[in-house]
C-alpha cells in the first residue's frame, strides 16, 4: 500500500499543500454543508403558516398552537447547532476530542445524501470503540478519503467503513465494493477532484497516517488524543 507516516504532531504552520488541500475539501463539502444548514430551517416556515391559519380561526385551538410553537423552537435549536457545527468545519477547534464512532457517524451523515446522488452508498459498520481521537483531524481525513474514493473509482458502489482499536490509536478502513448496475449518475463538478497528494498533505498536517492499495481500500490510522 502507498502510505504516509504518522508524524509526531501537526505543524503550527501547515504547508501550502495542506492549505490548498483543505480549501479544496471545503469547496467539495460546501453542497453537503448547505443541505446540512437548511434541513432544519425549511420546516419552520411551513409550521409557521399552519400556526398562523389556526390563530386566525374564530376560536383558536391553543393546544395545537402551543404544539406548533414547540416544534418551531426545536427546529430553531437544531438549526443553531447545525450552524455552529459548520463553523467548526471552517475554523476547527484542534483541542476538541470525540469517540471514533461519533466522528464516523457525523461524517457519514454529512456526506451520505450527496454521495448517493452520485451512485455511492455509505455503509457505516463502525461500532463503539474505547478512547477518544482529535475530532477536527479525524473528520477532515475521513471526509477527504471518502470524496477521494468517489472521485477516482466508478459508481455504482458501496463504501464500507469499518474500524478497530489498537494501543496507539484507532484504525478506520474504507473499502470500495462495486455493485451491479450501470453508471447513470451525475458527477459532482462544484470543484476539482481530490488527489492522493491532497490526502497525504492533510495527513501530515493533522498527524494522521493514511495508506491505500489504489483500488479497493483506504486506511486511516488515528492516534488517541
Amino acid at each position: 500500500m502507498a502510505s504516509s507516516p504518522v508524524p509526531s504532531g501537526s505543524s503550527a504552520l501547515p504547508s501550502p499543500q495542506a492549505e490548498a488541500a483543505r480549501y479544496a475539501l471545503i469547496r467539495r463539502l460546501a453542497p453537503s454543508m448547505r443541505h446540512h444548514l437548511v434541513v432544519n430551517l425549511q420546516p419552520i416556515g411551513m409550521i409557521y403558516e399552519v400556526m398562523e391559519r389556526r390563530l386566525r380561526a374564530p376560536t383558536p385551538d391553543l393546544a395545537h398552537v402551543q404544539d406548533s410553537a414547540g416544534k418551531i423552537n426545536g427546529f430553531a435549536r437544531a438549526a443553531l447547532a447545525s450552524c455552529l457545527d459548520v463553523v467548526g468545519w471552517l475554523a476547527p477547534d484542534d483541542t476538541a476530542t470525540a469517540t471514533v464512532d461519533d466522528v464516523v457517524r457525523e461524517c457519514a451523515g454529512l456526506l451520505a445524501t450527496s454521495l448517493s446522488f452520485r451512485g455511492y452508498a455509505l455503509r457505516n459498520q463502525v461500532s463503539s470503540l474505547p478512547g477518544a481521537i482529535r475530532r477536527s483531524g479525524a473528520r477532515t481525513l475521513l471526509t477527504a478519503a471518502l470524496i477521494h474514493c468517489t472521485d477516482h473509482l466508478p459508481a455504482p458502489a458501496d463504501l464500507v467503513i469499518t474500524g478497530d482499536a489498537g494501543d496507539g490509536g484507532a484504525q478506520l478502513t474504507i473499502e470500495f465494493q462495486p455493485t451491479p448496475g450501470e453508471h447513470t449518475f451525475g458527477s459532482e463538478a462544484n470543484y476539482r477532484k481530490l488527489a492522493w497528494v491532497d490526502l497525504h498533505a492533510l495527513a501530515v498536517a493533522d498527524g494522521i497516517g493514511v495508506e491505500t492499495n489504489g483500488t479497493q481500500a483506504v486506511r486511516l490510522r488515528l492516534p488517541w488524543a
